[in-house]
């Protein structure tokens, strides 16, 4: 499937604005997705990432999110902070320590984060739910749309298809983070990923 046109399918059909709820991991990553869809829904941002393992980085993303919604200036955009709490990845995430980065640890990450955000979607009564996930290179845009079709069975919302590194997404990204001065972070945010890029980095220096 083509999941980038097929979300421009699902937006074809709406006859108003409806609520979208939308997971974001940070705010270079929300950037260029708010751009293409903010004019389509009214959207609640929900920053929910209990895979980011220092909760220093953790504030510091939340941070980033709230000033760069703030800088937008757009009314039918707001944050929901959700809540932290590493135990949640670090269950999922047993057994799996070893993994690399995009492997079987990655997959039970993002259906940890999706099915939170379907789940707040259809407690708060949202019409859609969905995640900036796939504007990044380094998702798998696959997998997460296969979990978001089959959390539509489980919940209420419908889920909205995307893959938003479609038409330089995850260009115009950088782009808006330069922009607005945006922290961007270099690896996902769980410690396993961080010492992979760590490792990586001493690689490429040695």
């Amino acid at each position: 499937m083509n999941y980038d046109l097929e979300m421009e399918r699902q937006i074809e059909t709406l006859d108003k604005k409806n609520r979208l709820l939308l997971h974001a991991c940070c705010a270079p990553c929300s950037s260029a997705v708010l751009e293409r869809i903010a004019k389509y829904f009214d959207i609640t941002i929900l920053y929910y990432n209990p895979n980011i393992t220092e909760k220093e980085e953790y504030e510091k993303r939340l941070y980033e999110i709230q000033r760069f919604i703030k800088e937008l200036h757009l009314d039918n955009v707001k944050v929901l902070p959700g809540r932290y709490h590493p135990k949640e990845f670090f269950d999922i995430a047993k057994g799996l320590e070893q993994e690399k980065e995009r492997g079987k640890r990655c997959y039970k990450c993002y259906k940890l984060r999706l099915e939170e955000t379907a789940k707040v979607a259809e407690e708060l009564g949202f019409d859609y739910f969905t995640t900036t996930l796939s504007i990044s290179p380094y998702k798998n845009s696959k997998w997460l749309n296969e979990i978001g079709q089959d959390l539509n069975n489980k919940y209420t919302p419908t889920y909205l298809y995307a893959d938003f590194k479609k038409k330089n997404g995850y260009k115009r990204s950088i782009e808006l983070s330069k922009k607005f001065g945006l922290y961007r972070q270099d690896y996902c945010g769980c410690i396993y990923s961080k010492k992979e890029r760590e490792q990586t980095k001493l690689e490429h220096t040695s």
